[in-house]
């Protein structure tokens, strides 16, 4: 029996083992998925999680209901040695342990791209996960309320301050959805008055959203700008020791939520732990069919697709081309890569990936956003609905699709859940305290997120 490894089970390796499950016989070949995480995060949906749009779980599609015929192993890949054809794995409980392979799928993953800048990993939150997504929501929620029952004041003003670094569409997305939020949350504070809350956006360059030309860039701005945020361009981020944001460009303010969306980087077990050919933004090297290596130099039974494979894009018509880190990039590269490996099993020749973009589409907000193809560009509510429409058509299974609308019906009829569940980080905190009030958020059952050290380890199963 032949043994195909995926690494990684986002975007493209969740399709790749869901098209290998359907084409190949289980007494012929065994597929097997390693990731951390027991479900594939649907990233198009975190900002509506942020907002409350979404269900967290239903931006979650679970690995094990809808992948029946694969094995998972829930850890860590940590090297990759295809000199000896093996993987190294670290599991959640346990030493660590290698697993050898006939066939090897990279699809592990982005990771969130940070520099050393002072306060940031003590004080922001990223935006790749939905335990991510989750977390800012309820900050953002449990500031209105502690906000409420202050007096005016520079500590009021901090827990009604939020800043957004990164102006790419995971960012911007985010700002616009919560700044939504924020608007909403207003009616139920009478205590709280529209001009005490503000929104940053810090963007390193000159203009945000890049993936759209700079007219529609332009009109985001100012559409967000309408709405009272404040966007900082030509601006970086120098430091947020105890949530004091200090920018490029001299401005300073206090802001109790900072979410990092500056961008991703290759994953460290790619980047620096592989005997794979990669290229020098630390990427896989592969060749248009998707397997690892070039046109003369082909690395035998090595597949990858996603975040970490540069991938060329054949779509594009000009040489050294390569597709964006997108996820109708991913979830497309998933399903041809699967074909593929099915294709090249049974003595077929393997086909070339191309796919023509069919345009970028972002919500800016309850009711807002943009849309792009070419010289076609859709701004307001029209676009908005494209956003949605497109989206719960892409997520994967009928199941999380029936999910997804059954909340956004719900929210036009009775408007957004205000919930805050900050409490379930810290489920003991009640059962430990004995009902006795205590101040601030470090509680005895758990550390703070403040105080979780990093894993030098790298995680895969992002793509």
């Amino acid at each position: 029996m032949r043994e195909i490894l995926i690494v990684g089970g986002g975007y493209a390796g969740f399709y790749t083992a869901r098209g290998l499950e359907r084409k190949l016989r289980r007494d012929k070949v065994r597929v097997t998925v390693i990731d951390p995480r027991p479900y594939m995060t649907y990233q198009p949906f975190l900002p509506e999680v942020l907002a409350g749009s979404v269900e967290a779980r239903h931006a979650a599609v679970s690995l094990r209901r809808h992948l029946h015929r694969t094995r998972l192993i829930s850890g860590t890949v940590t090297e990759i040695r295809d000199s000896d054809r093996s993987v190294t794995v670290r599991p959640e409980s346990g030493p660590d342990y290698r697993l050898n392979y006939d066939i090897l799928v990279v699809t592990a993953g982005a990771v969130t791209r940070t520099f050393p800048i002072a306060g940031l990993s003590e004080h922001a939150f990223g935006l790749k996960h939905v335990e991510e997504a989750v977390a800012i929501r309820d900050r953002l929620l449990t500031s209105f309320d502690r906000a409420a029952t202050l007096p005016r004041g520079p500590e009021r003003q901090k827990l009604l301050t939020v800043t957004f670094v990164g102006g790419g569409f995971s960012g911007v997305e985010g700002f616009g959805e919560l700044l939504s939020l924020s608007s909403a949350l207003l009616k139920h504070y009478p205590e709280l008055d529209e001009g005490e809350v503000h929104f940053h956006l810090v963007e390193a360059r000159d203009r945000i959203l890049p993936e759209v030309s700079d007219r529609p860039g332009a009109w985001v701005v100012r559409s967000l700008e309408k709405r009272g945020a404040h966007v900082h361009l030509n601006a970086q981020l120098v430091s947020a020791e105890g949530g004091h944001v200090v920018l490029s460009s001299g401005e300073e303010f206090d802001s109790e939520l900072i979410v990092w969306a500056a961008g991703n980087a290759s994953n460290p077990i790619v980047h620096n732990h592989t005997d794979l050919p990669v290229d020098q933004r630390g990427l896989l090297v592969v060749r248009a069919d998707l397997r690892v290596g070039t046109e003369t130099d082909v690395v035998a039974d090595v597949w990858a697709a996603g975040d970490d494979a540069a991938v060329p894009d054949l779509a594009a018509g000009r040489p050294g081309a390569y597709t964006v880190p997108n996820a109708q990039h991913a979830v497309r590269q998933g399903k041809r890569l699967a074909k593929n490996i099915v294709a090249t099993l049974r003595g077929r020749p393997a086909k070339n990936y191309v796919h023509h973009s069919l345009g970028v589409v972002a919500t800016l907000g309850l009711g807002r956003g943009i849309f792009q193809y070419r010289g076609l560009v859709i701004k307001g509510f029209p676009a908005w609905l494209m956003h949605r429409g497109y989206h719960v058509l892409a997520i994967p299974t009928w199941e999380r699709k029936v999910r997804v609308l059954a909340v956004w019906i719900t929210a036009a009829l009775y408007g957004r859940d205000v919930v805050s569940l900050a409490s379930v980080q810290h489920p003991r905190e009640a059962f430990v305290s004995r009902g006795n009030p205590r101040h601030g958020e470090q509680t005895t059952d758990a550390p703070s997120r403040e105080s979780v050290p990093s894993s030098p380890h790298a995680v895969v199963g992002d793509a």
